[in-house]
């Protein structure tokens, strides 16, 4: 039966259909529902790794046993797990494998907007994308196919677009799974010089071999157009963009398997039309492609490669009706990210900022620390970087920022990759003051279960990672736990471990005020008559505080009663009686 399924649902049920038992994912948007929609499949056994790294260790691993596995993440993610995918290119796997990407043109929720594409091309593995639902759900089980045929790991890479729009699919039943038996064999797998030496030419033969395949694949498809004068080639969102836009006017080639890419049915599709255009998102891969066999086109040199296409800028570009009507005369004003009212790191990031601290910052929701009127956070690079940053920065200094210069990183991210940061710490002794923002949850992405939390994927629970004992096993002798909705603790926390002489750890520790078990006191009053108007409520930037006329005013329906705002009222305005 048809039913209507986000792309990320999509290709959880299409895991399902293809018979996958094993996955293993670090949530990361926009791929983070692709895991927990197969987690509801009670045939697939679905987990929460660390990091990425290690979730596309665990799924080669269960491809080793013989049974077919995926690892999700985003595209930064792809990142982290870049080690294990160059030298999977060369083993090849057992039972099926899929990498699952998502990229994030436009930058919703990432640091960078980079392009996913370069990594099938460098590794030298296939790449398949799809441009809707239904296709997400069919280009999975294809990929498990390809895995096996070619003896390759195969990346499937979303989007924003697609992993998080809906469209129609239907759904069809589960085989029942054969697992592979395992065979020991160190020629293949034991990527020693030796070994992996006779292992490249495999690699290469393999491409070959693909890209004969992407000539006559189904996966690629050329749509017939009524007027010949122009044709595009394109793939994903793009795909979608220009049939609105275009309809059947023109040819188009859809390209659904994006590495490695045909050459023959390139070259005959531009060889059928006036003029070829390459319509793509972010950078010129199809098009460096074609340009490479030879071929004049239209891409880049009109089409930007910054952000997202629209179907409005498509339709300028080729000279099409807008599809989507004419643009706003003016300018929707911007609404800027905020963290949340009642949410435990603004205490912590109004300390540091009242201290002047210079301040290493981190990827979670708590990056939202640098924007005003906190101003907290001096950096933000990758995961992990924060712990990494401030050793190298404090020992760049000599020592002179040791006492106004800290790190902080949430649970869940320190569990990902700030963890060896901090060994690097006490290893090479430099003295620095790490801040662990524990939410107790993976806030950023939804609130999934990390190694800290004592719950896994499925809820059940489990090991739960003990932060101070950690940091004390690594060899930091300080460590303090501190509620961040007590000014007075955080200050005389901050104060102190910045003036030791020796590596320190702070664990700012309360859950995020969105978690439903937690239970919230209600919103605070404010007293018009003892407010003098001098706004020290407002440094701390709560979405429930305001000022009208001089006077502060409370949001009823956001304040959760966290209490902060009263600590910084001289003139007791802000009231209220907490409940027990």
């Amino acid at each position: 039966m048809k039913t209507l399924m986000l792309g990320n649902e999509a290709v959880a049920r299409g895991l399902y259909e293809a018979g996958c038992t094993f996955v293993s994912s670090y949530p990361g948007t926009p791929s983070t529902e692709i895991t927990e929609y197969a987690a509801k499949y009670p045939e697939i056994y679905a987990e929460w790794a660390p990091n990425e790294k290690v979730a596309m260790e665990a799924a080669f691993g269960a491809s080793l046993a013989g049974s077919r596995s995926f690892c999700g993440m985003k595209h930064v993610g792809l990142n982290v797990a870049a080690d294990p995918l160059f030298t999977i290119a060369y083993t090849g796997v057992n039972a099926g494998m899929i990498i699952g990407v998502a990229d994030d043109a436009g930058m919703h929720s990432s640091q960078n907007e980079q392009d996913s594409r370069h990594y099938a091309k460098s590794a030298k593995i296939p790449m398949l994308e799809p441009s809707d639902s239904a296709e997400a759900l069919a280009f999975t089980k294809a990929a498990y196919e390809l895995s096996e045929r070619f003896d390759t790991p195969v990346l499937l890479k979303m989007c924003t677009r697609i992993a998080h729009s809906q469209s129609v699919v239907e759904p069809s039943e589960r085989p029942e799974p054969v697992k592979k038996p395992y065979e020991k064999n160190g020629a293949k797998y034991i990527m020693m010089p030796g070994n992996a030496k006779k292992r490249h030419p495999v690699v290469e033969e393999r491409t070959r071999a693909l890209i004969e395949y992407a000539e006559t694949s189904p996966l690629n498809r050329v749509e017939p157009g009524k007027d010949r004068k122009m044709g595009i080639i394109t793939s994903s969102t793009s795909y979608q963009y220009v049939k609105e836009v275009c309809g059947d006017t023109y040819p188009v080639l859809k390209l659904g398997m994006i590495w490695p890419l045909p050459e023959k049915l390139i070259r005959d599709f531009a060889a059928s039309v006036s003029l070829l255009v390459v319509v793509e998102e972010l950078d010129g891969f199809i098009e460096d492609h074609c340009r490479n066999l030879g071929l004049s086109l239209v891409g880049k040199d009109k089409f930007p490669c910054i952000d997202e296409l629209s179907q409005n800028q498509v339709a300028e570009i080729l000279g099409m009706p807008h599809a989507a009507g004419p643009k706003l005369e003016e300018a929707i004003p911007a609404r800027p990210p905020v963290m949340c009212a009642g949410c435990p790191h603004r205490g912590m990031f109004y300390t540091l900022a009242k201290n002047k601290c210079t301040v290493m910052g981190d990827i979670g929701c708590y990056t939202l620390g640098a924007v005003a009127p906190l101003n907290a956070i001096d950096t933000t690079i990758c995961m992990g970087a924060s712990v990494s940053g401030l050793h190298g920065f404090n020992k760049a200094n000599g020592g002179e920022s040791e006492g106004r210069t800290v790190a902080v990183i949430g649970d869940s991210t320190f569990m990902h990759s700030g963890m060896t940061g901090l060994v690097n710490i006490s290893y090479n002794e430099s003295n620095s003051t790490v801040v662990i923002l524990d939410n107790s949850i993976t806030g950023m992405t939804g609130h999934q279960q990390n190694p800290t939390t004592g719950y896994n994927l499925k809820g059940d629970p489990c090991t739960k990672i003990d932060l101070e004992s950690f940091c004390r096993a690594v060899g930091i002798q300080r460590v303090r736990v501190v509620d961040p909705y007590d000014l007075a603790a955080c200050d005389q926390a901050v104060k102190e471990e910045l003036a030791a002489k020796e590596p320190s750890v702070i664990i700012s520790r309360r859950p995020c005020a969105l978690l439903k078990y937690v239970k919230h006191p209600g919103p605070i009053t404010a007293d018009t008559d003892k407010c003098v108007g001098c706004k020290s409520c407002m440094k701390i930037g709560c979405p429930a505080i305001s000022v009208v006329d001089k006077k502060v005013v409370i949001d009823n329906t956001l304040c959760t009663g966290c209490g902060v705002c009263q600590q910084l009222c001289k003139f007791d305005a802000l009231g209220g009686k907490k409940e027990a």
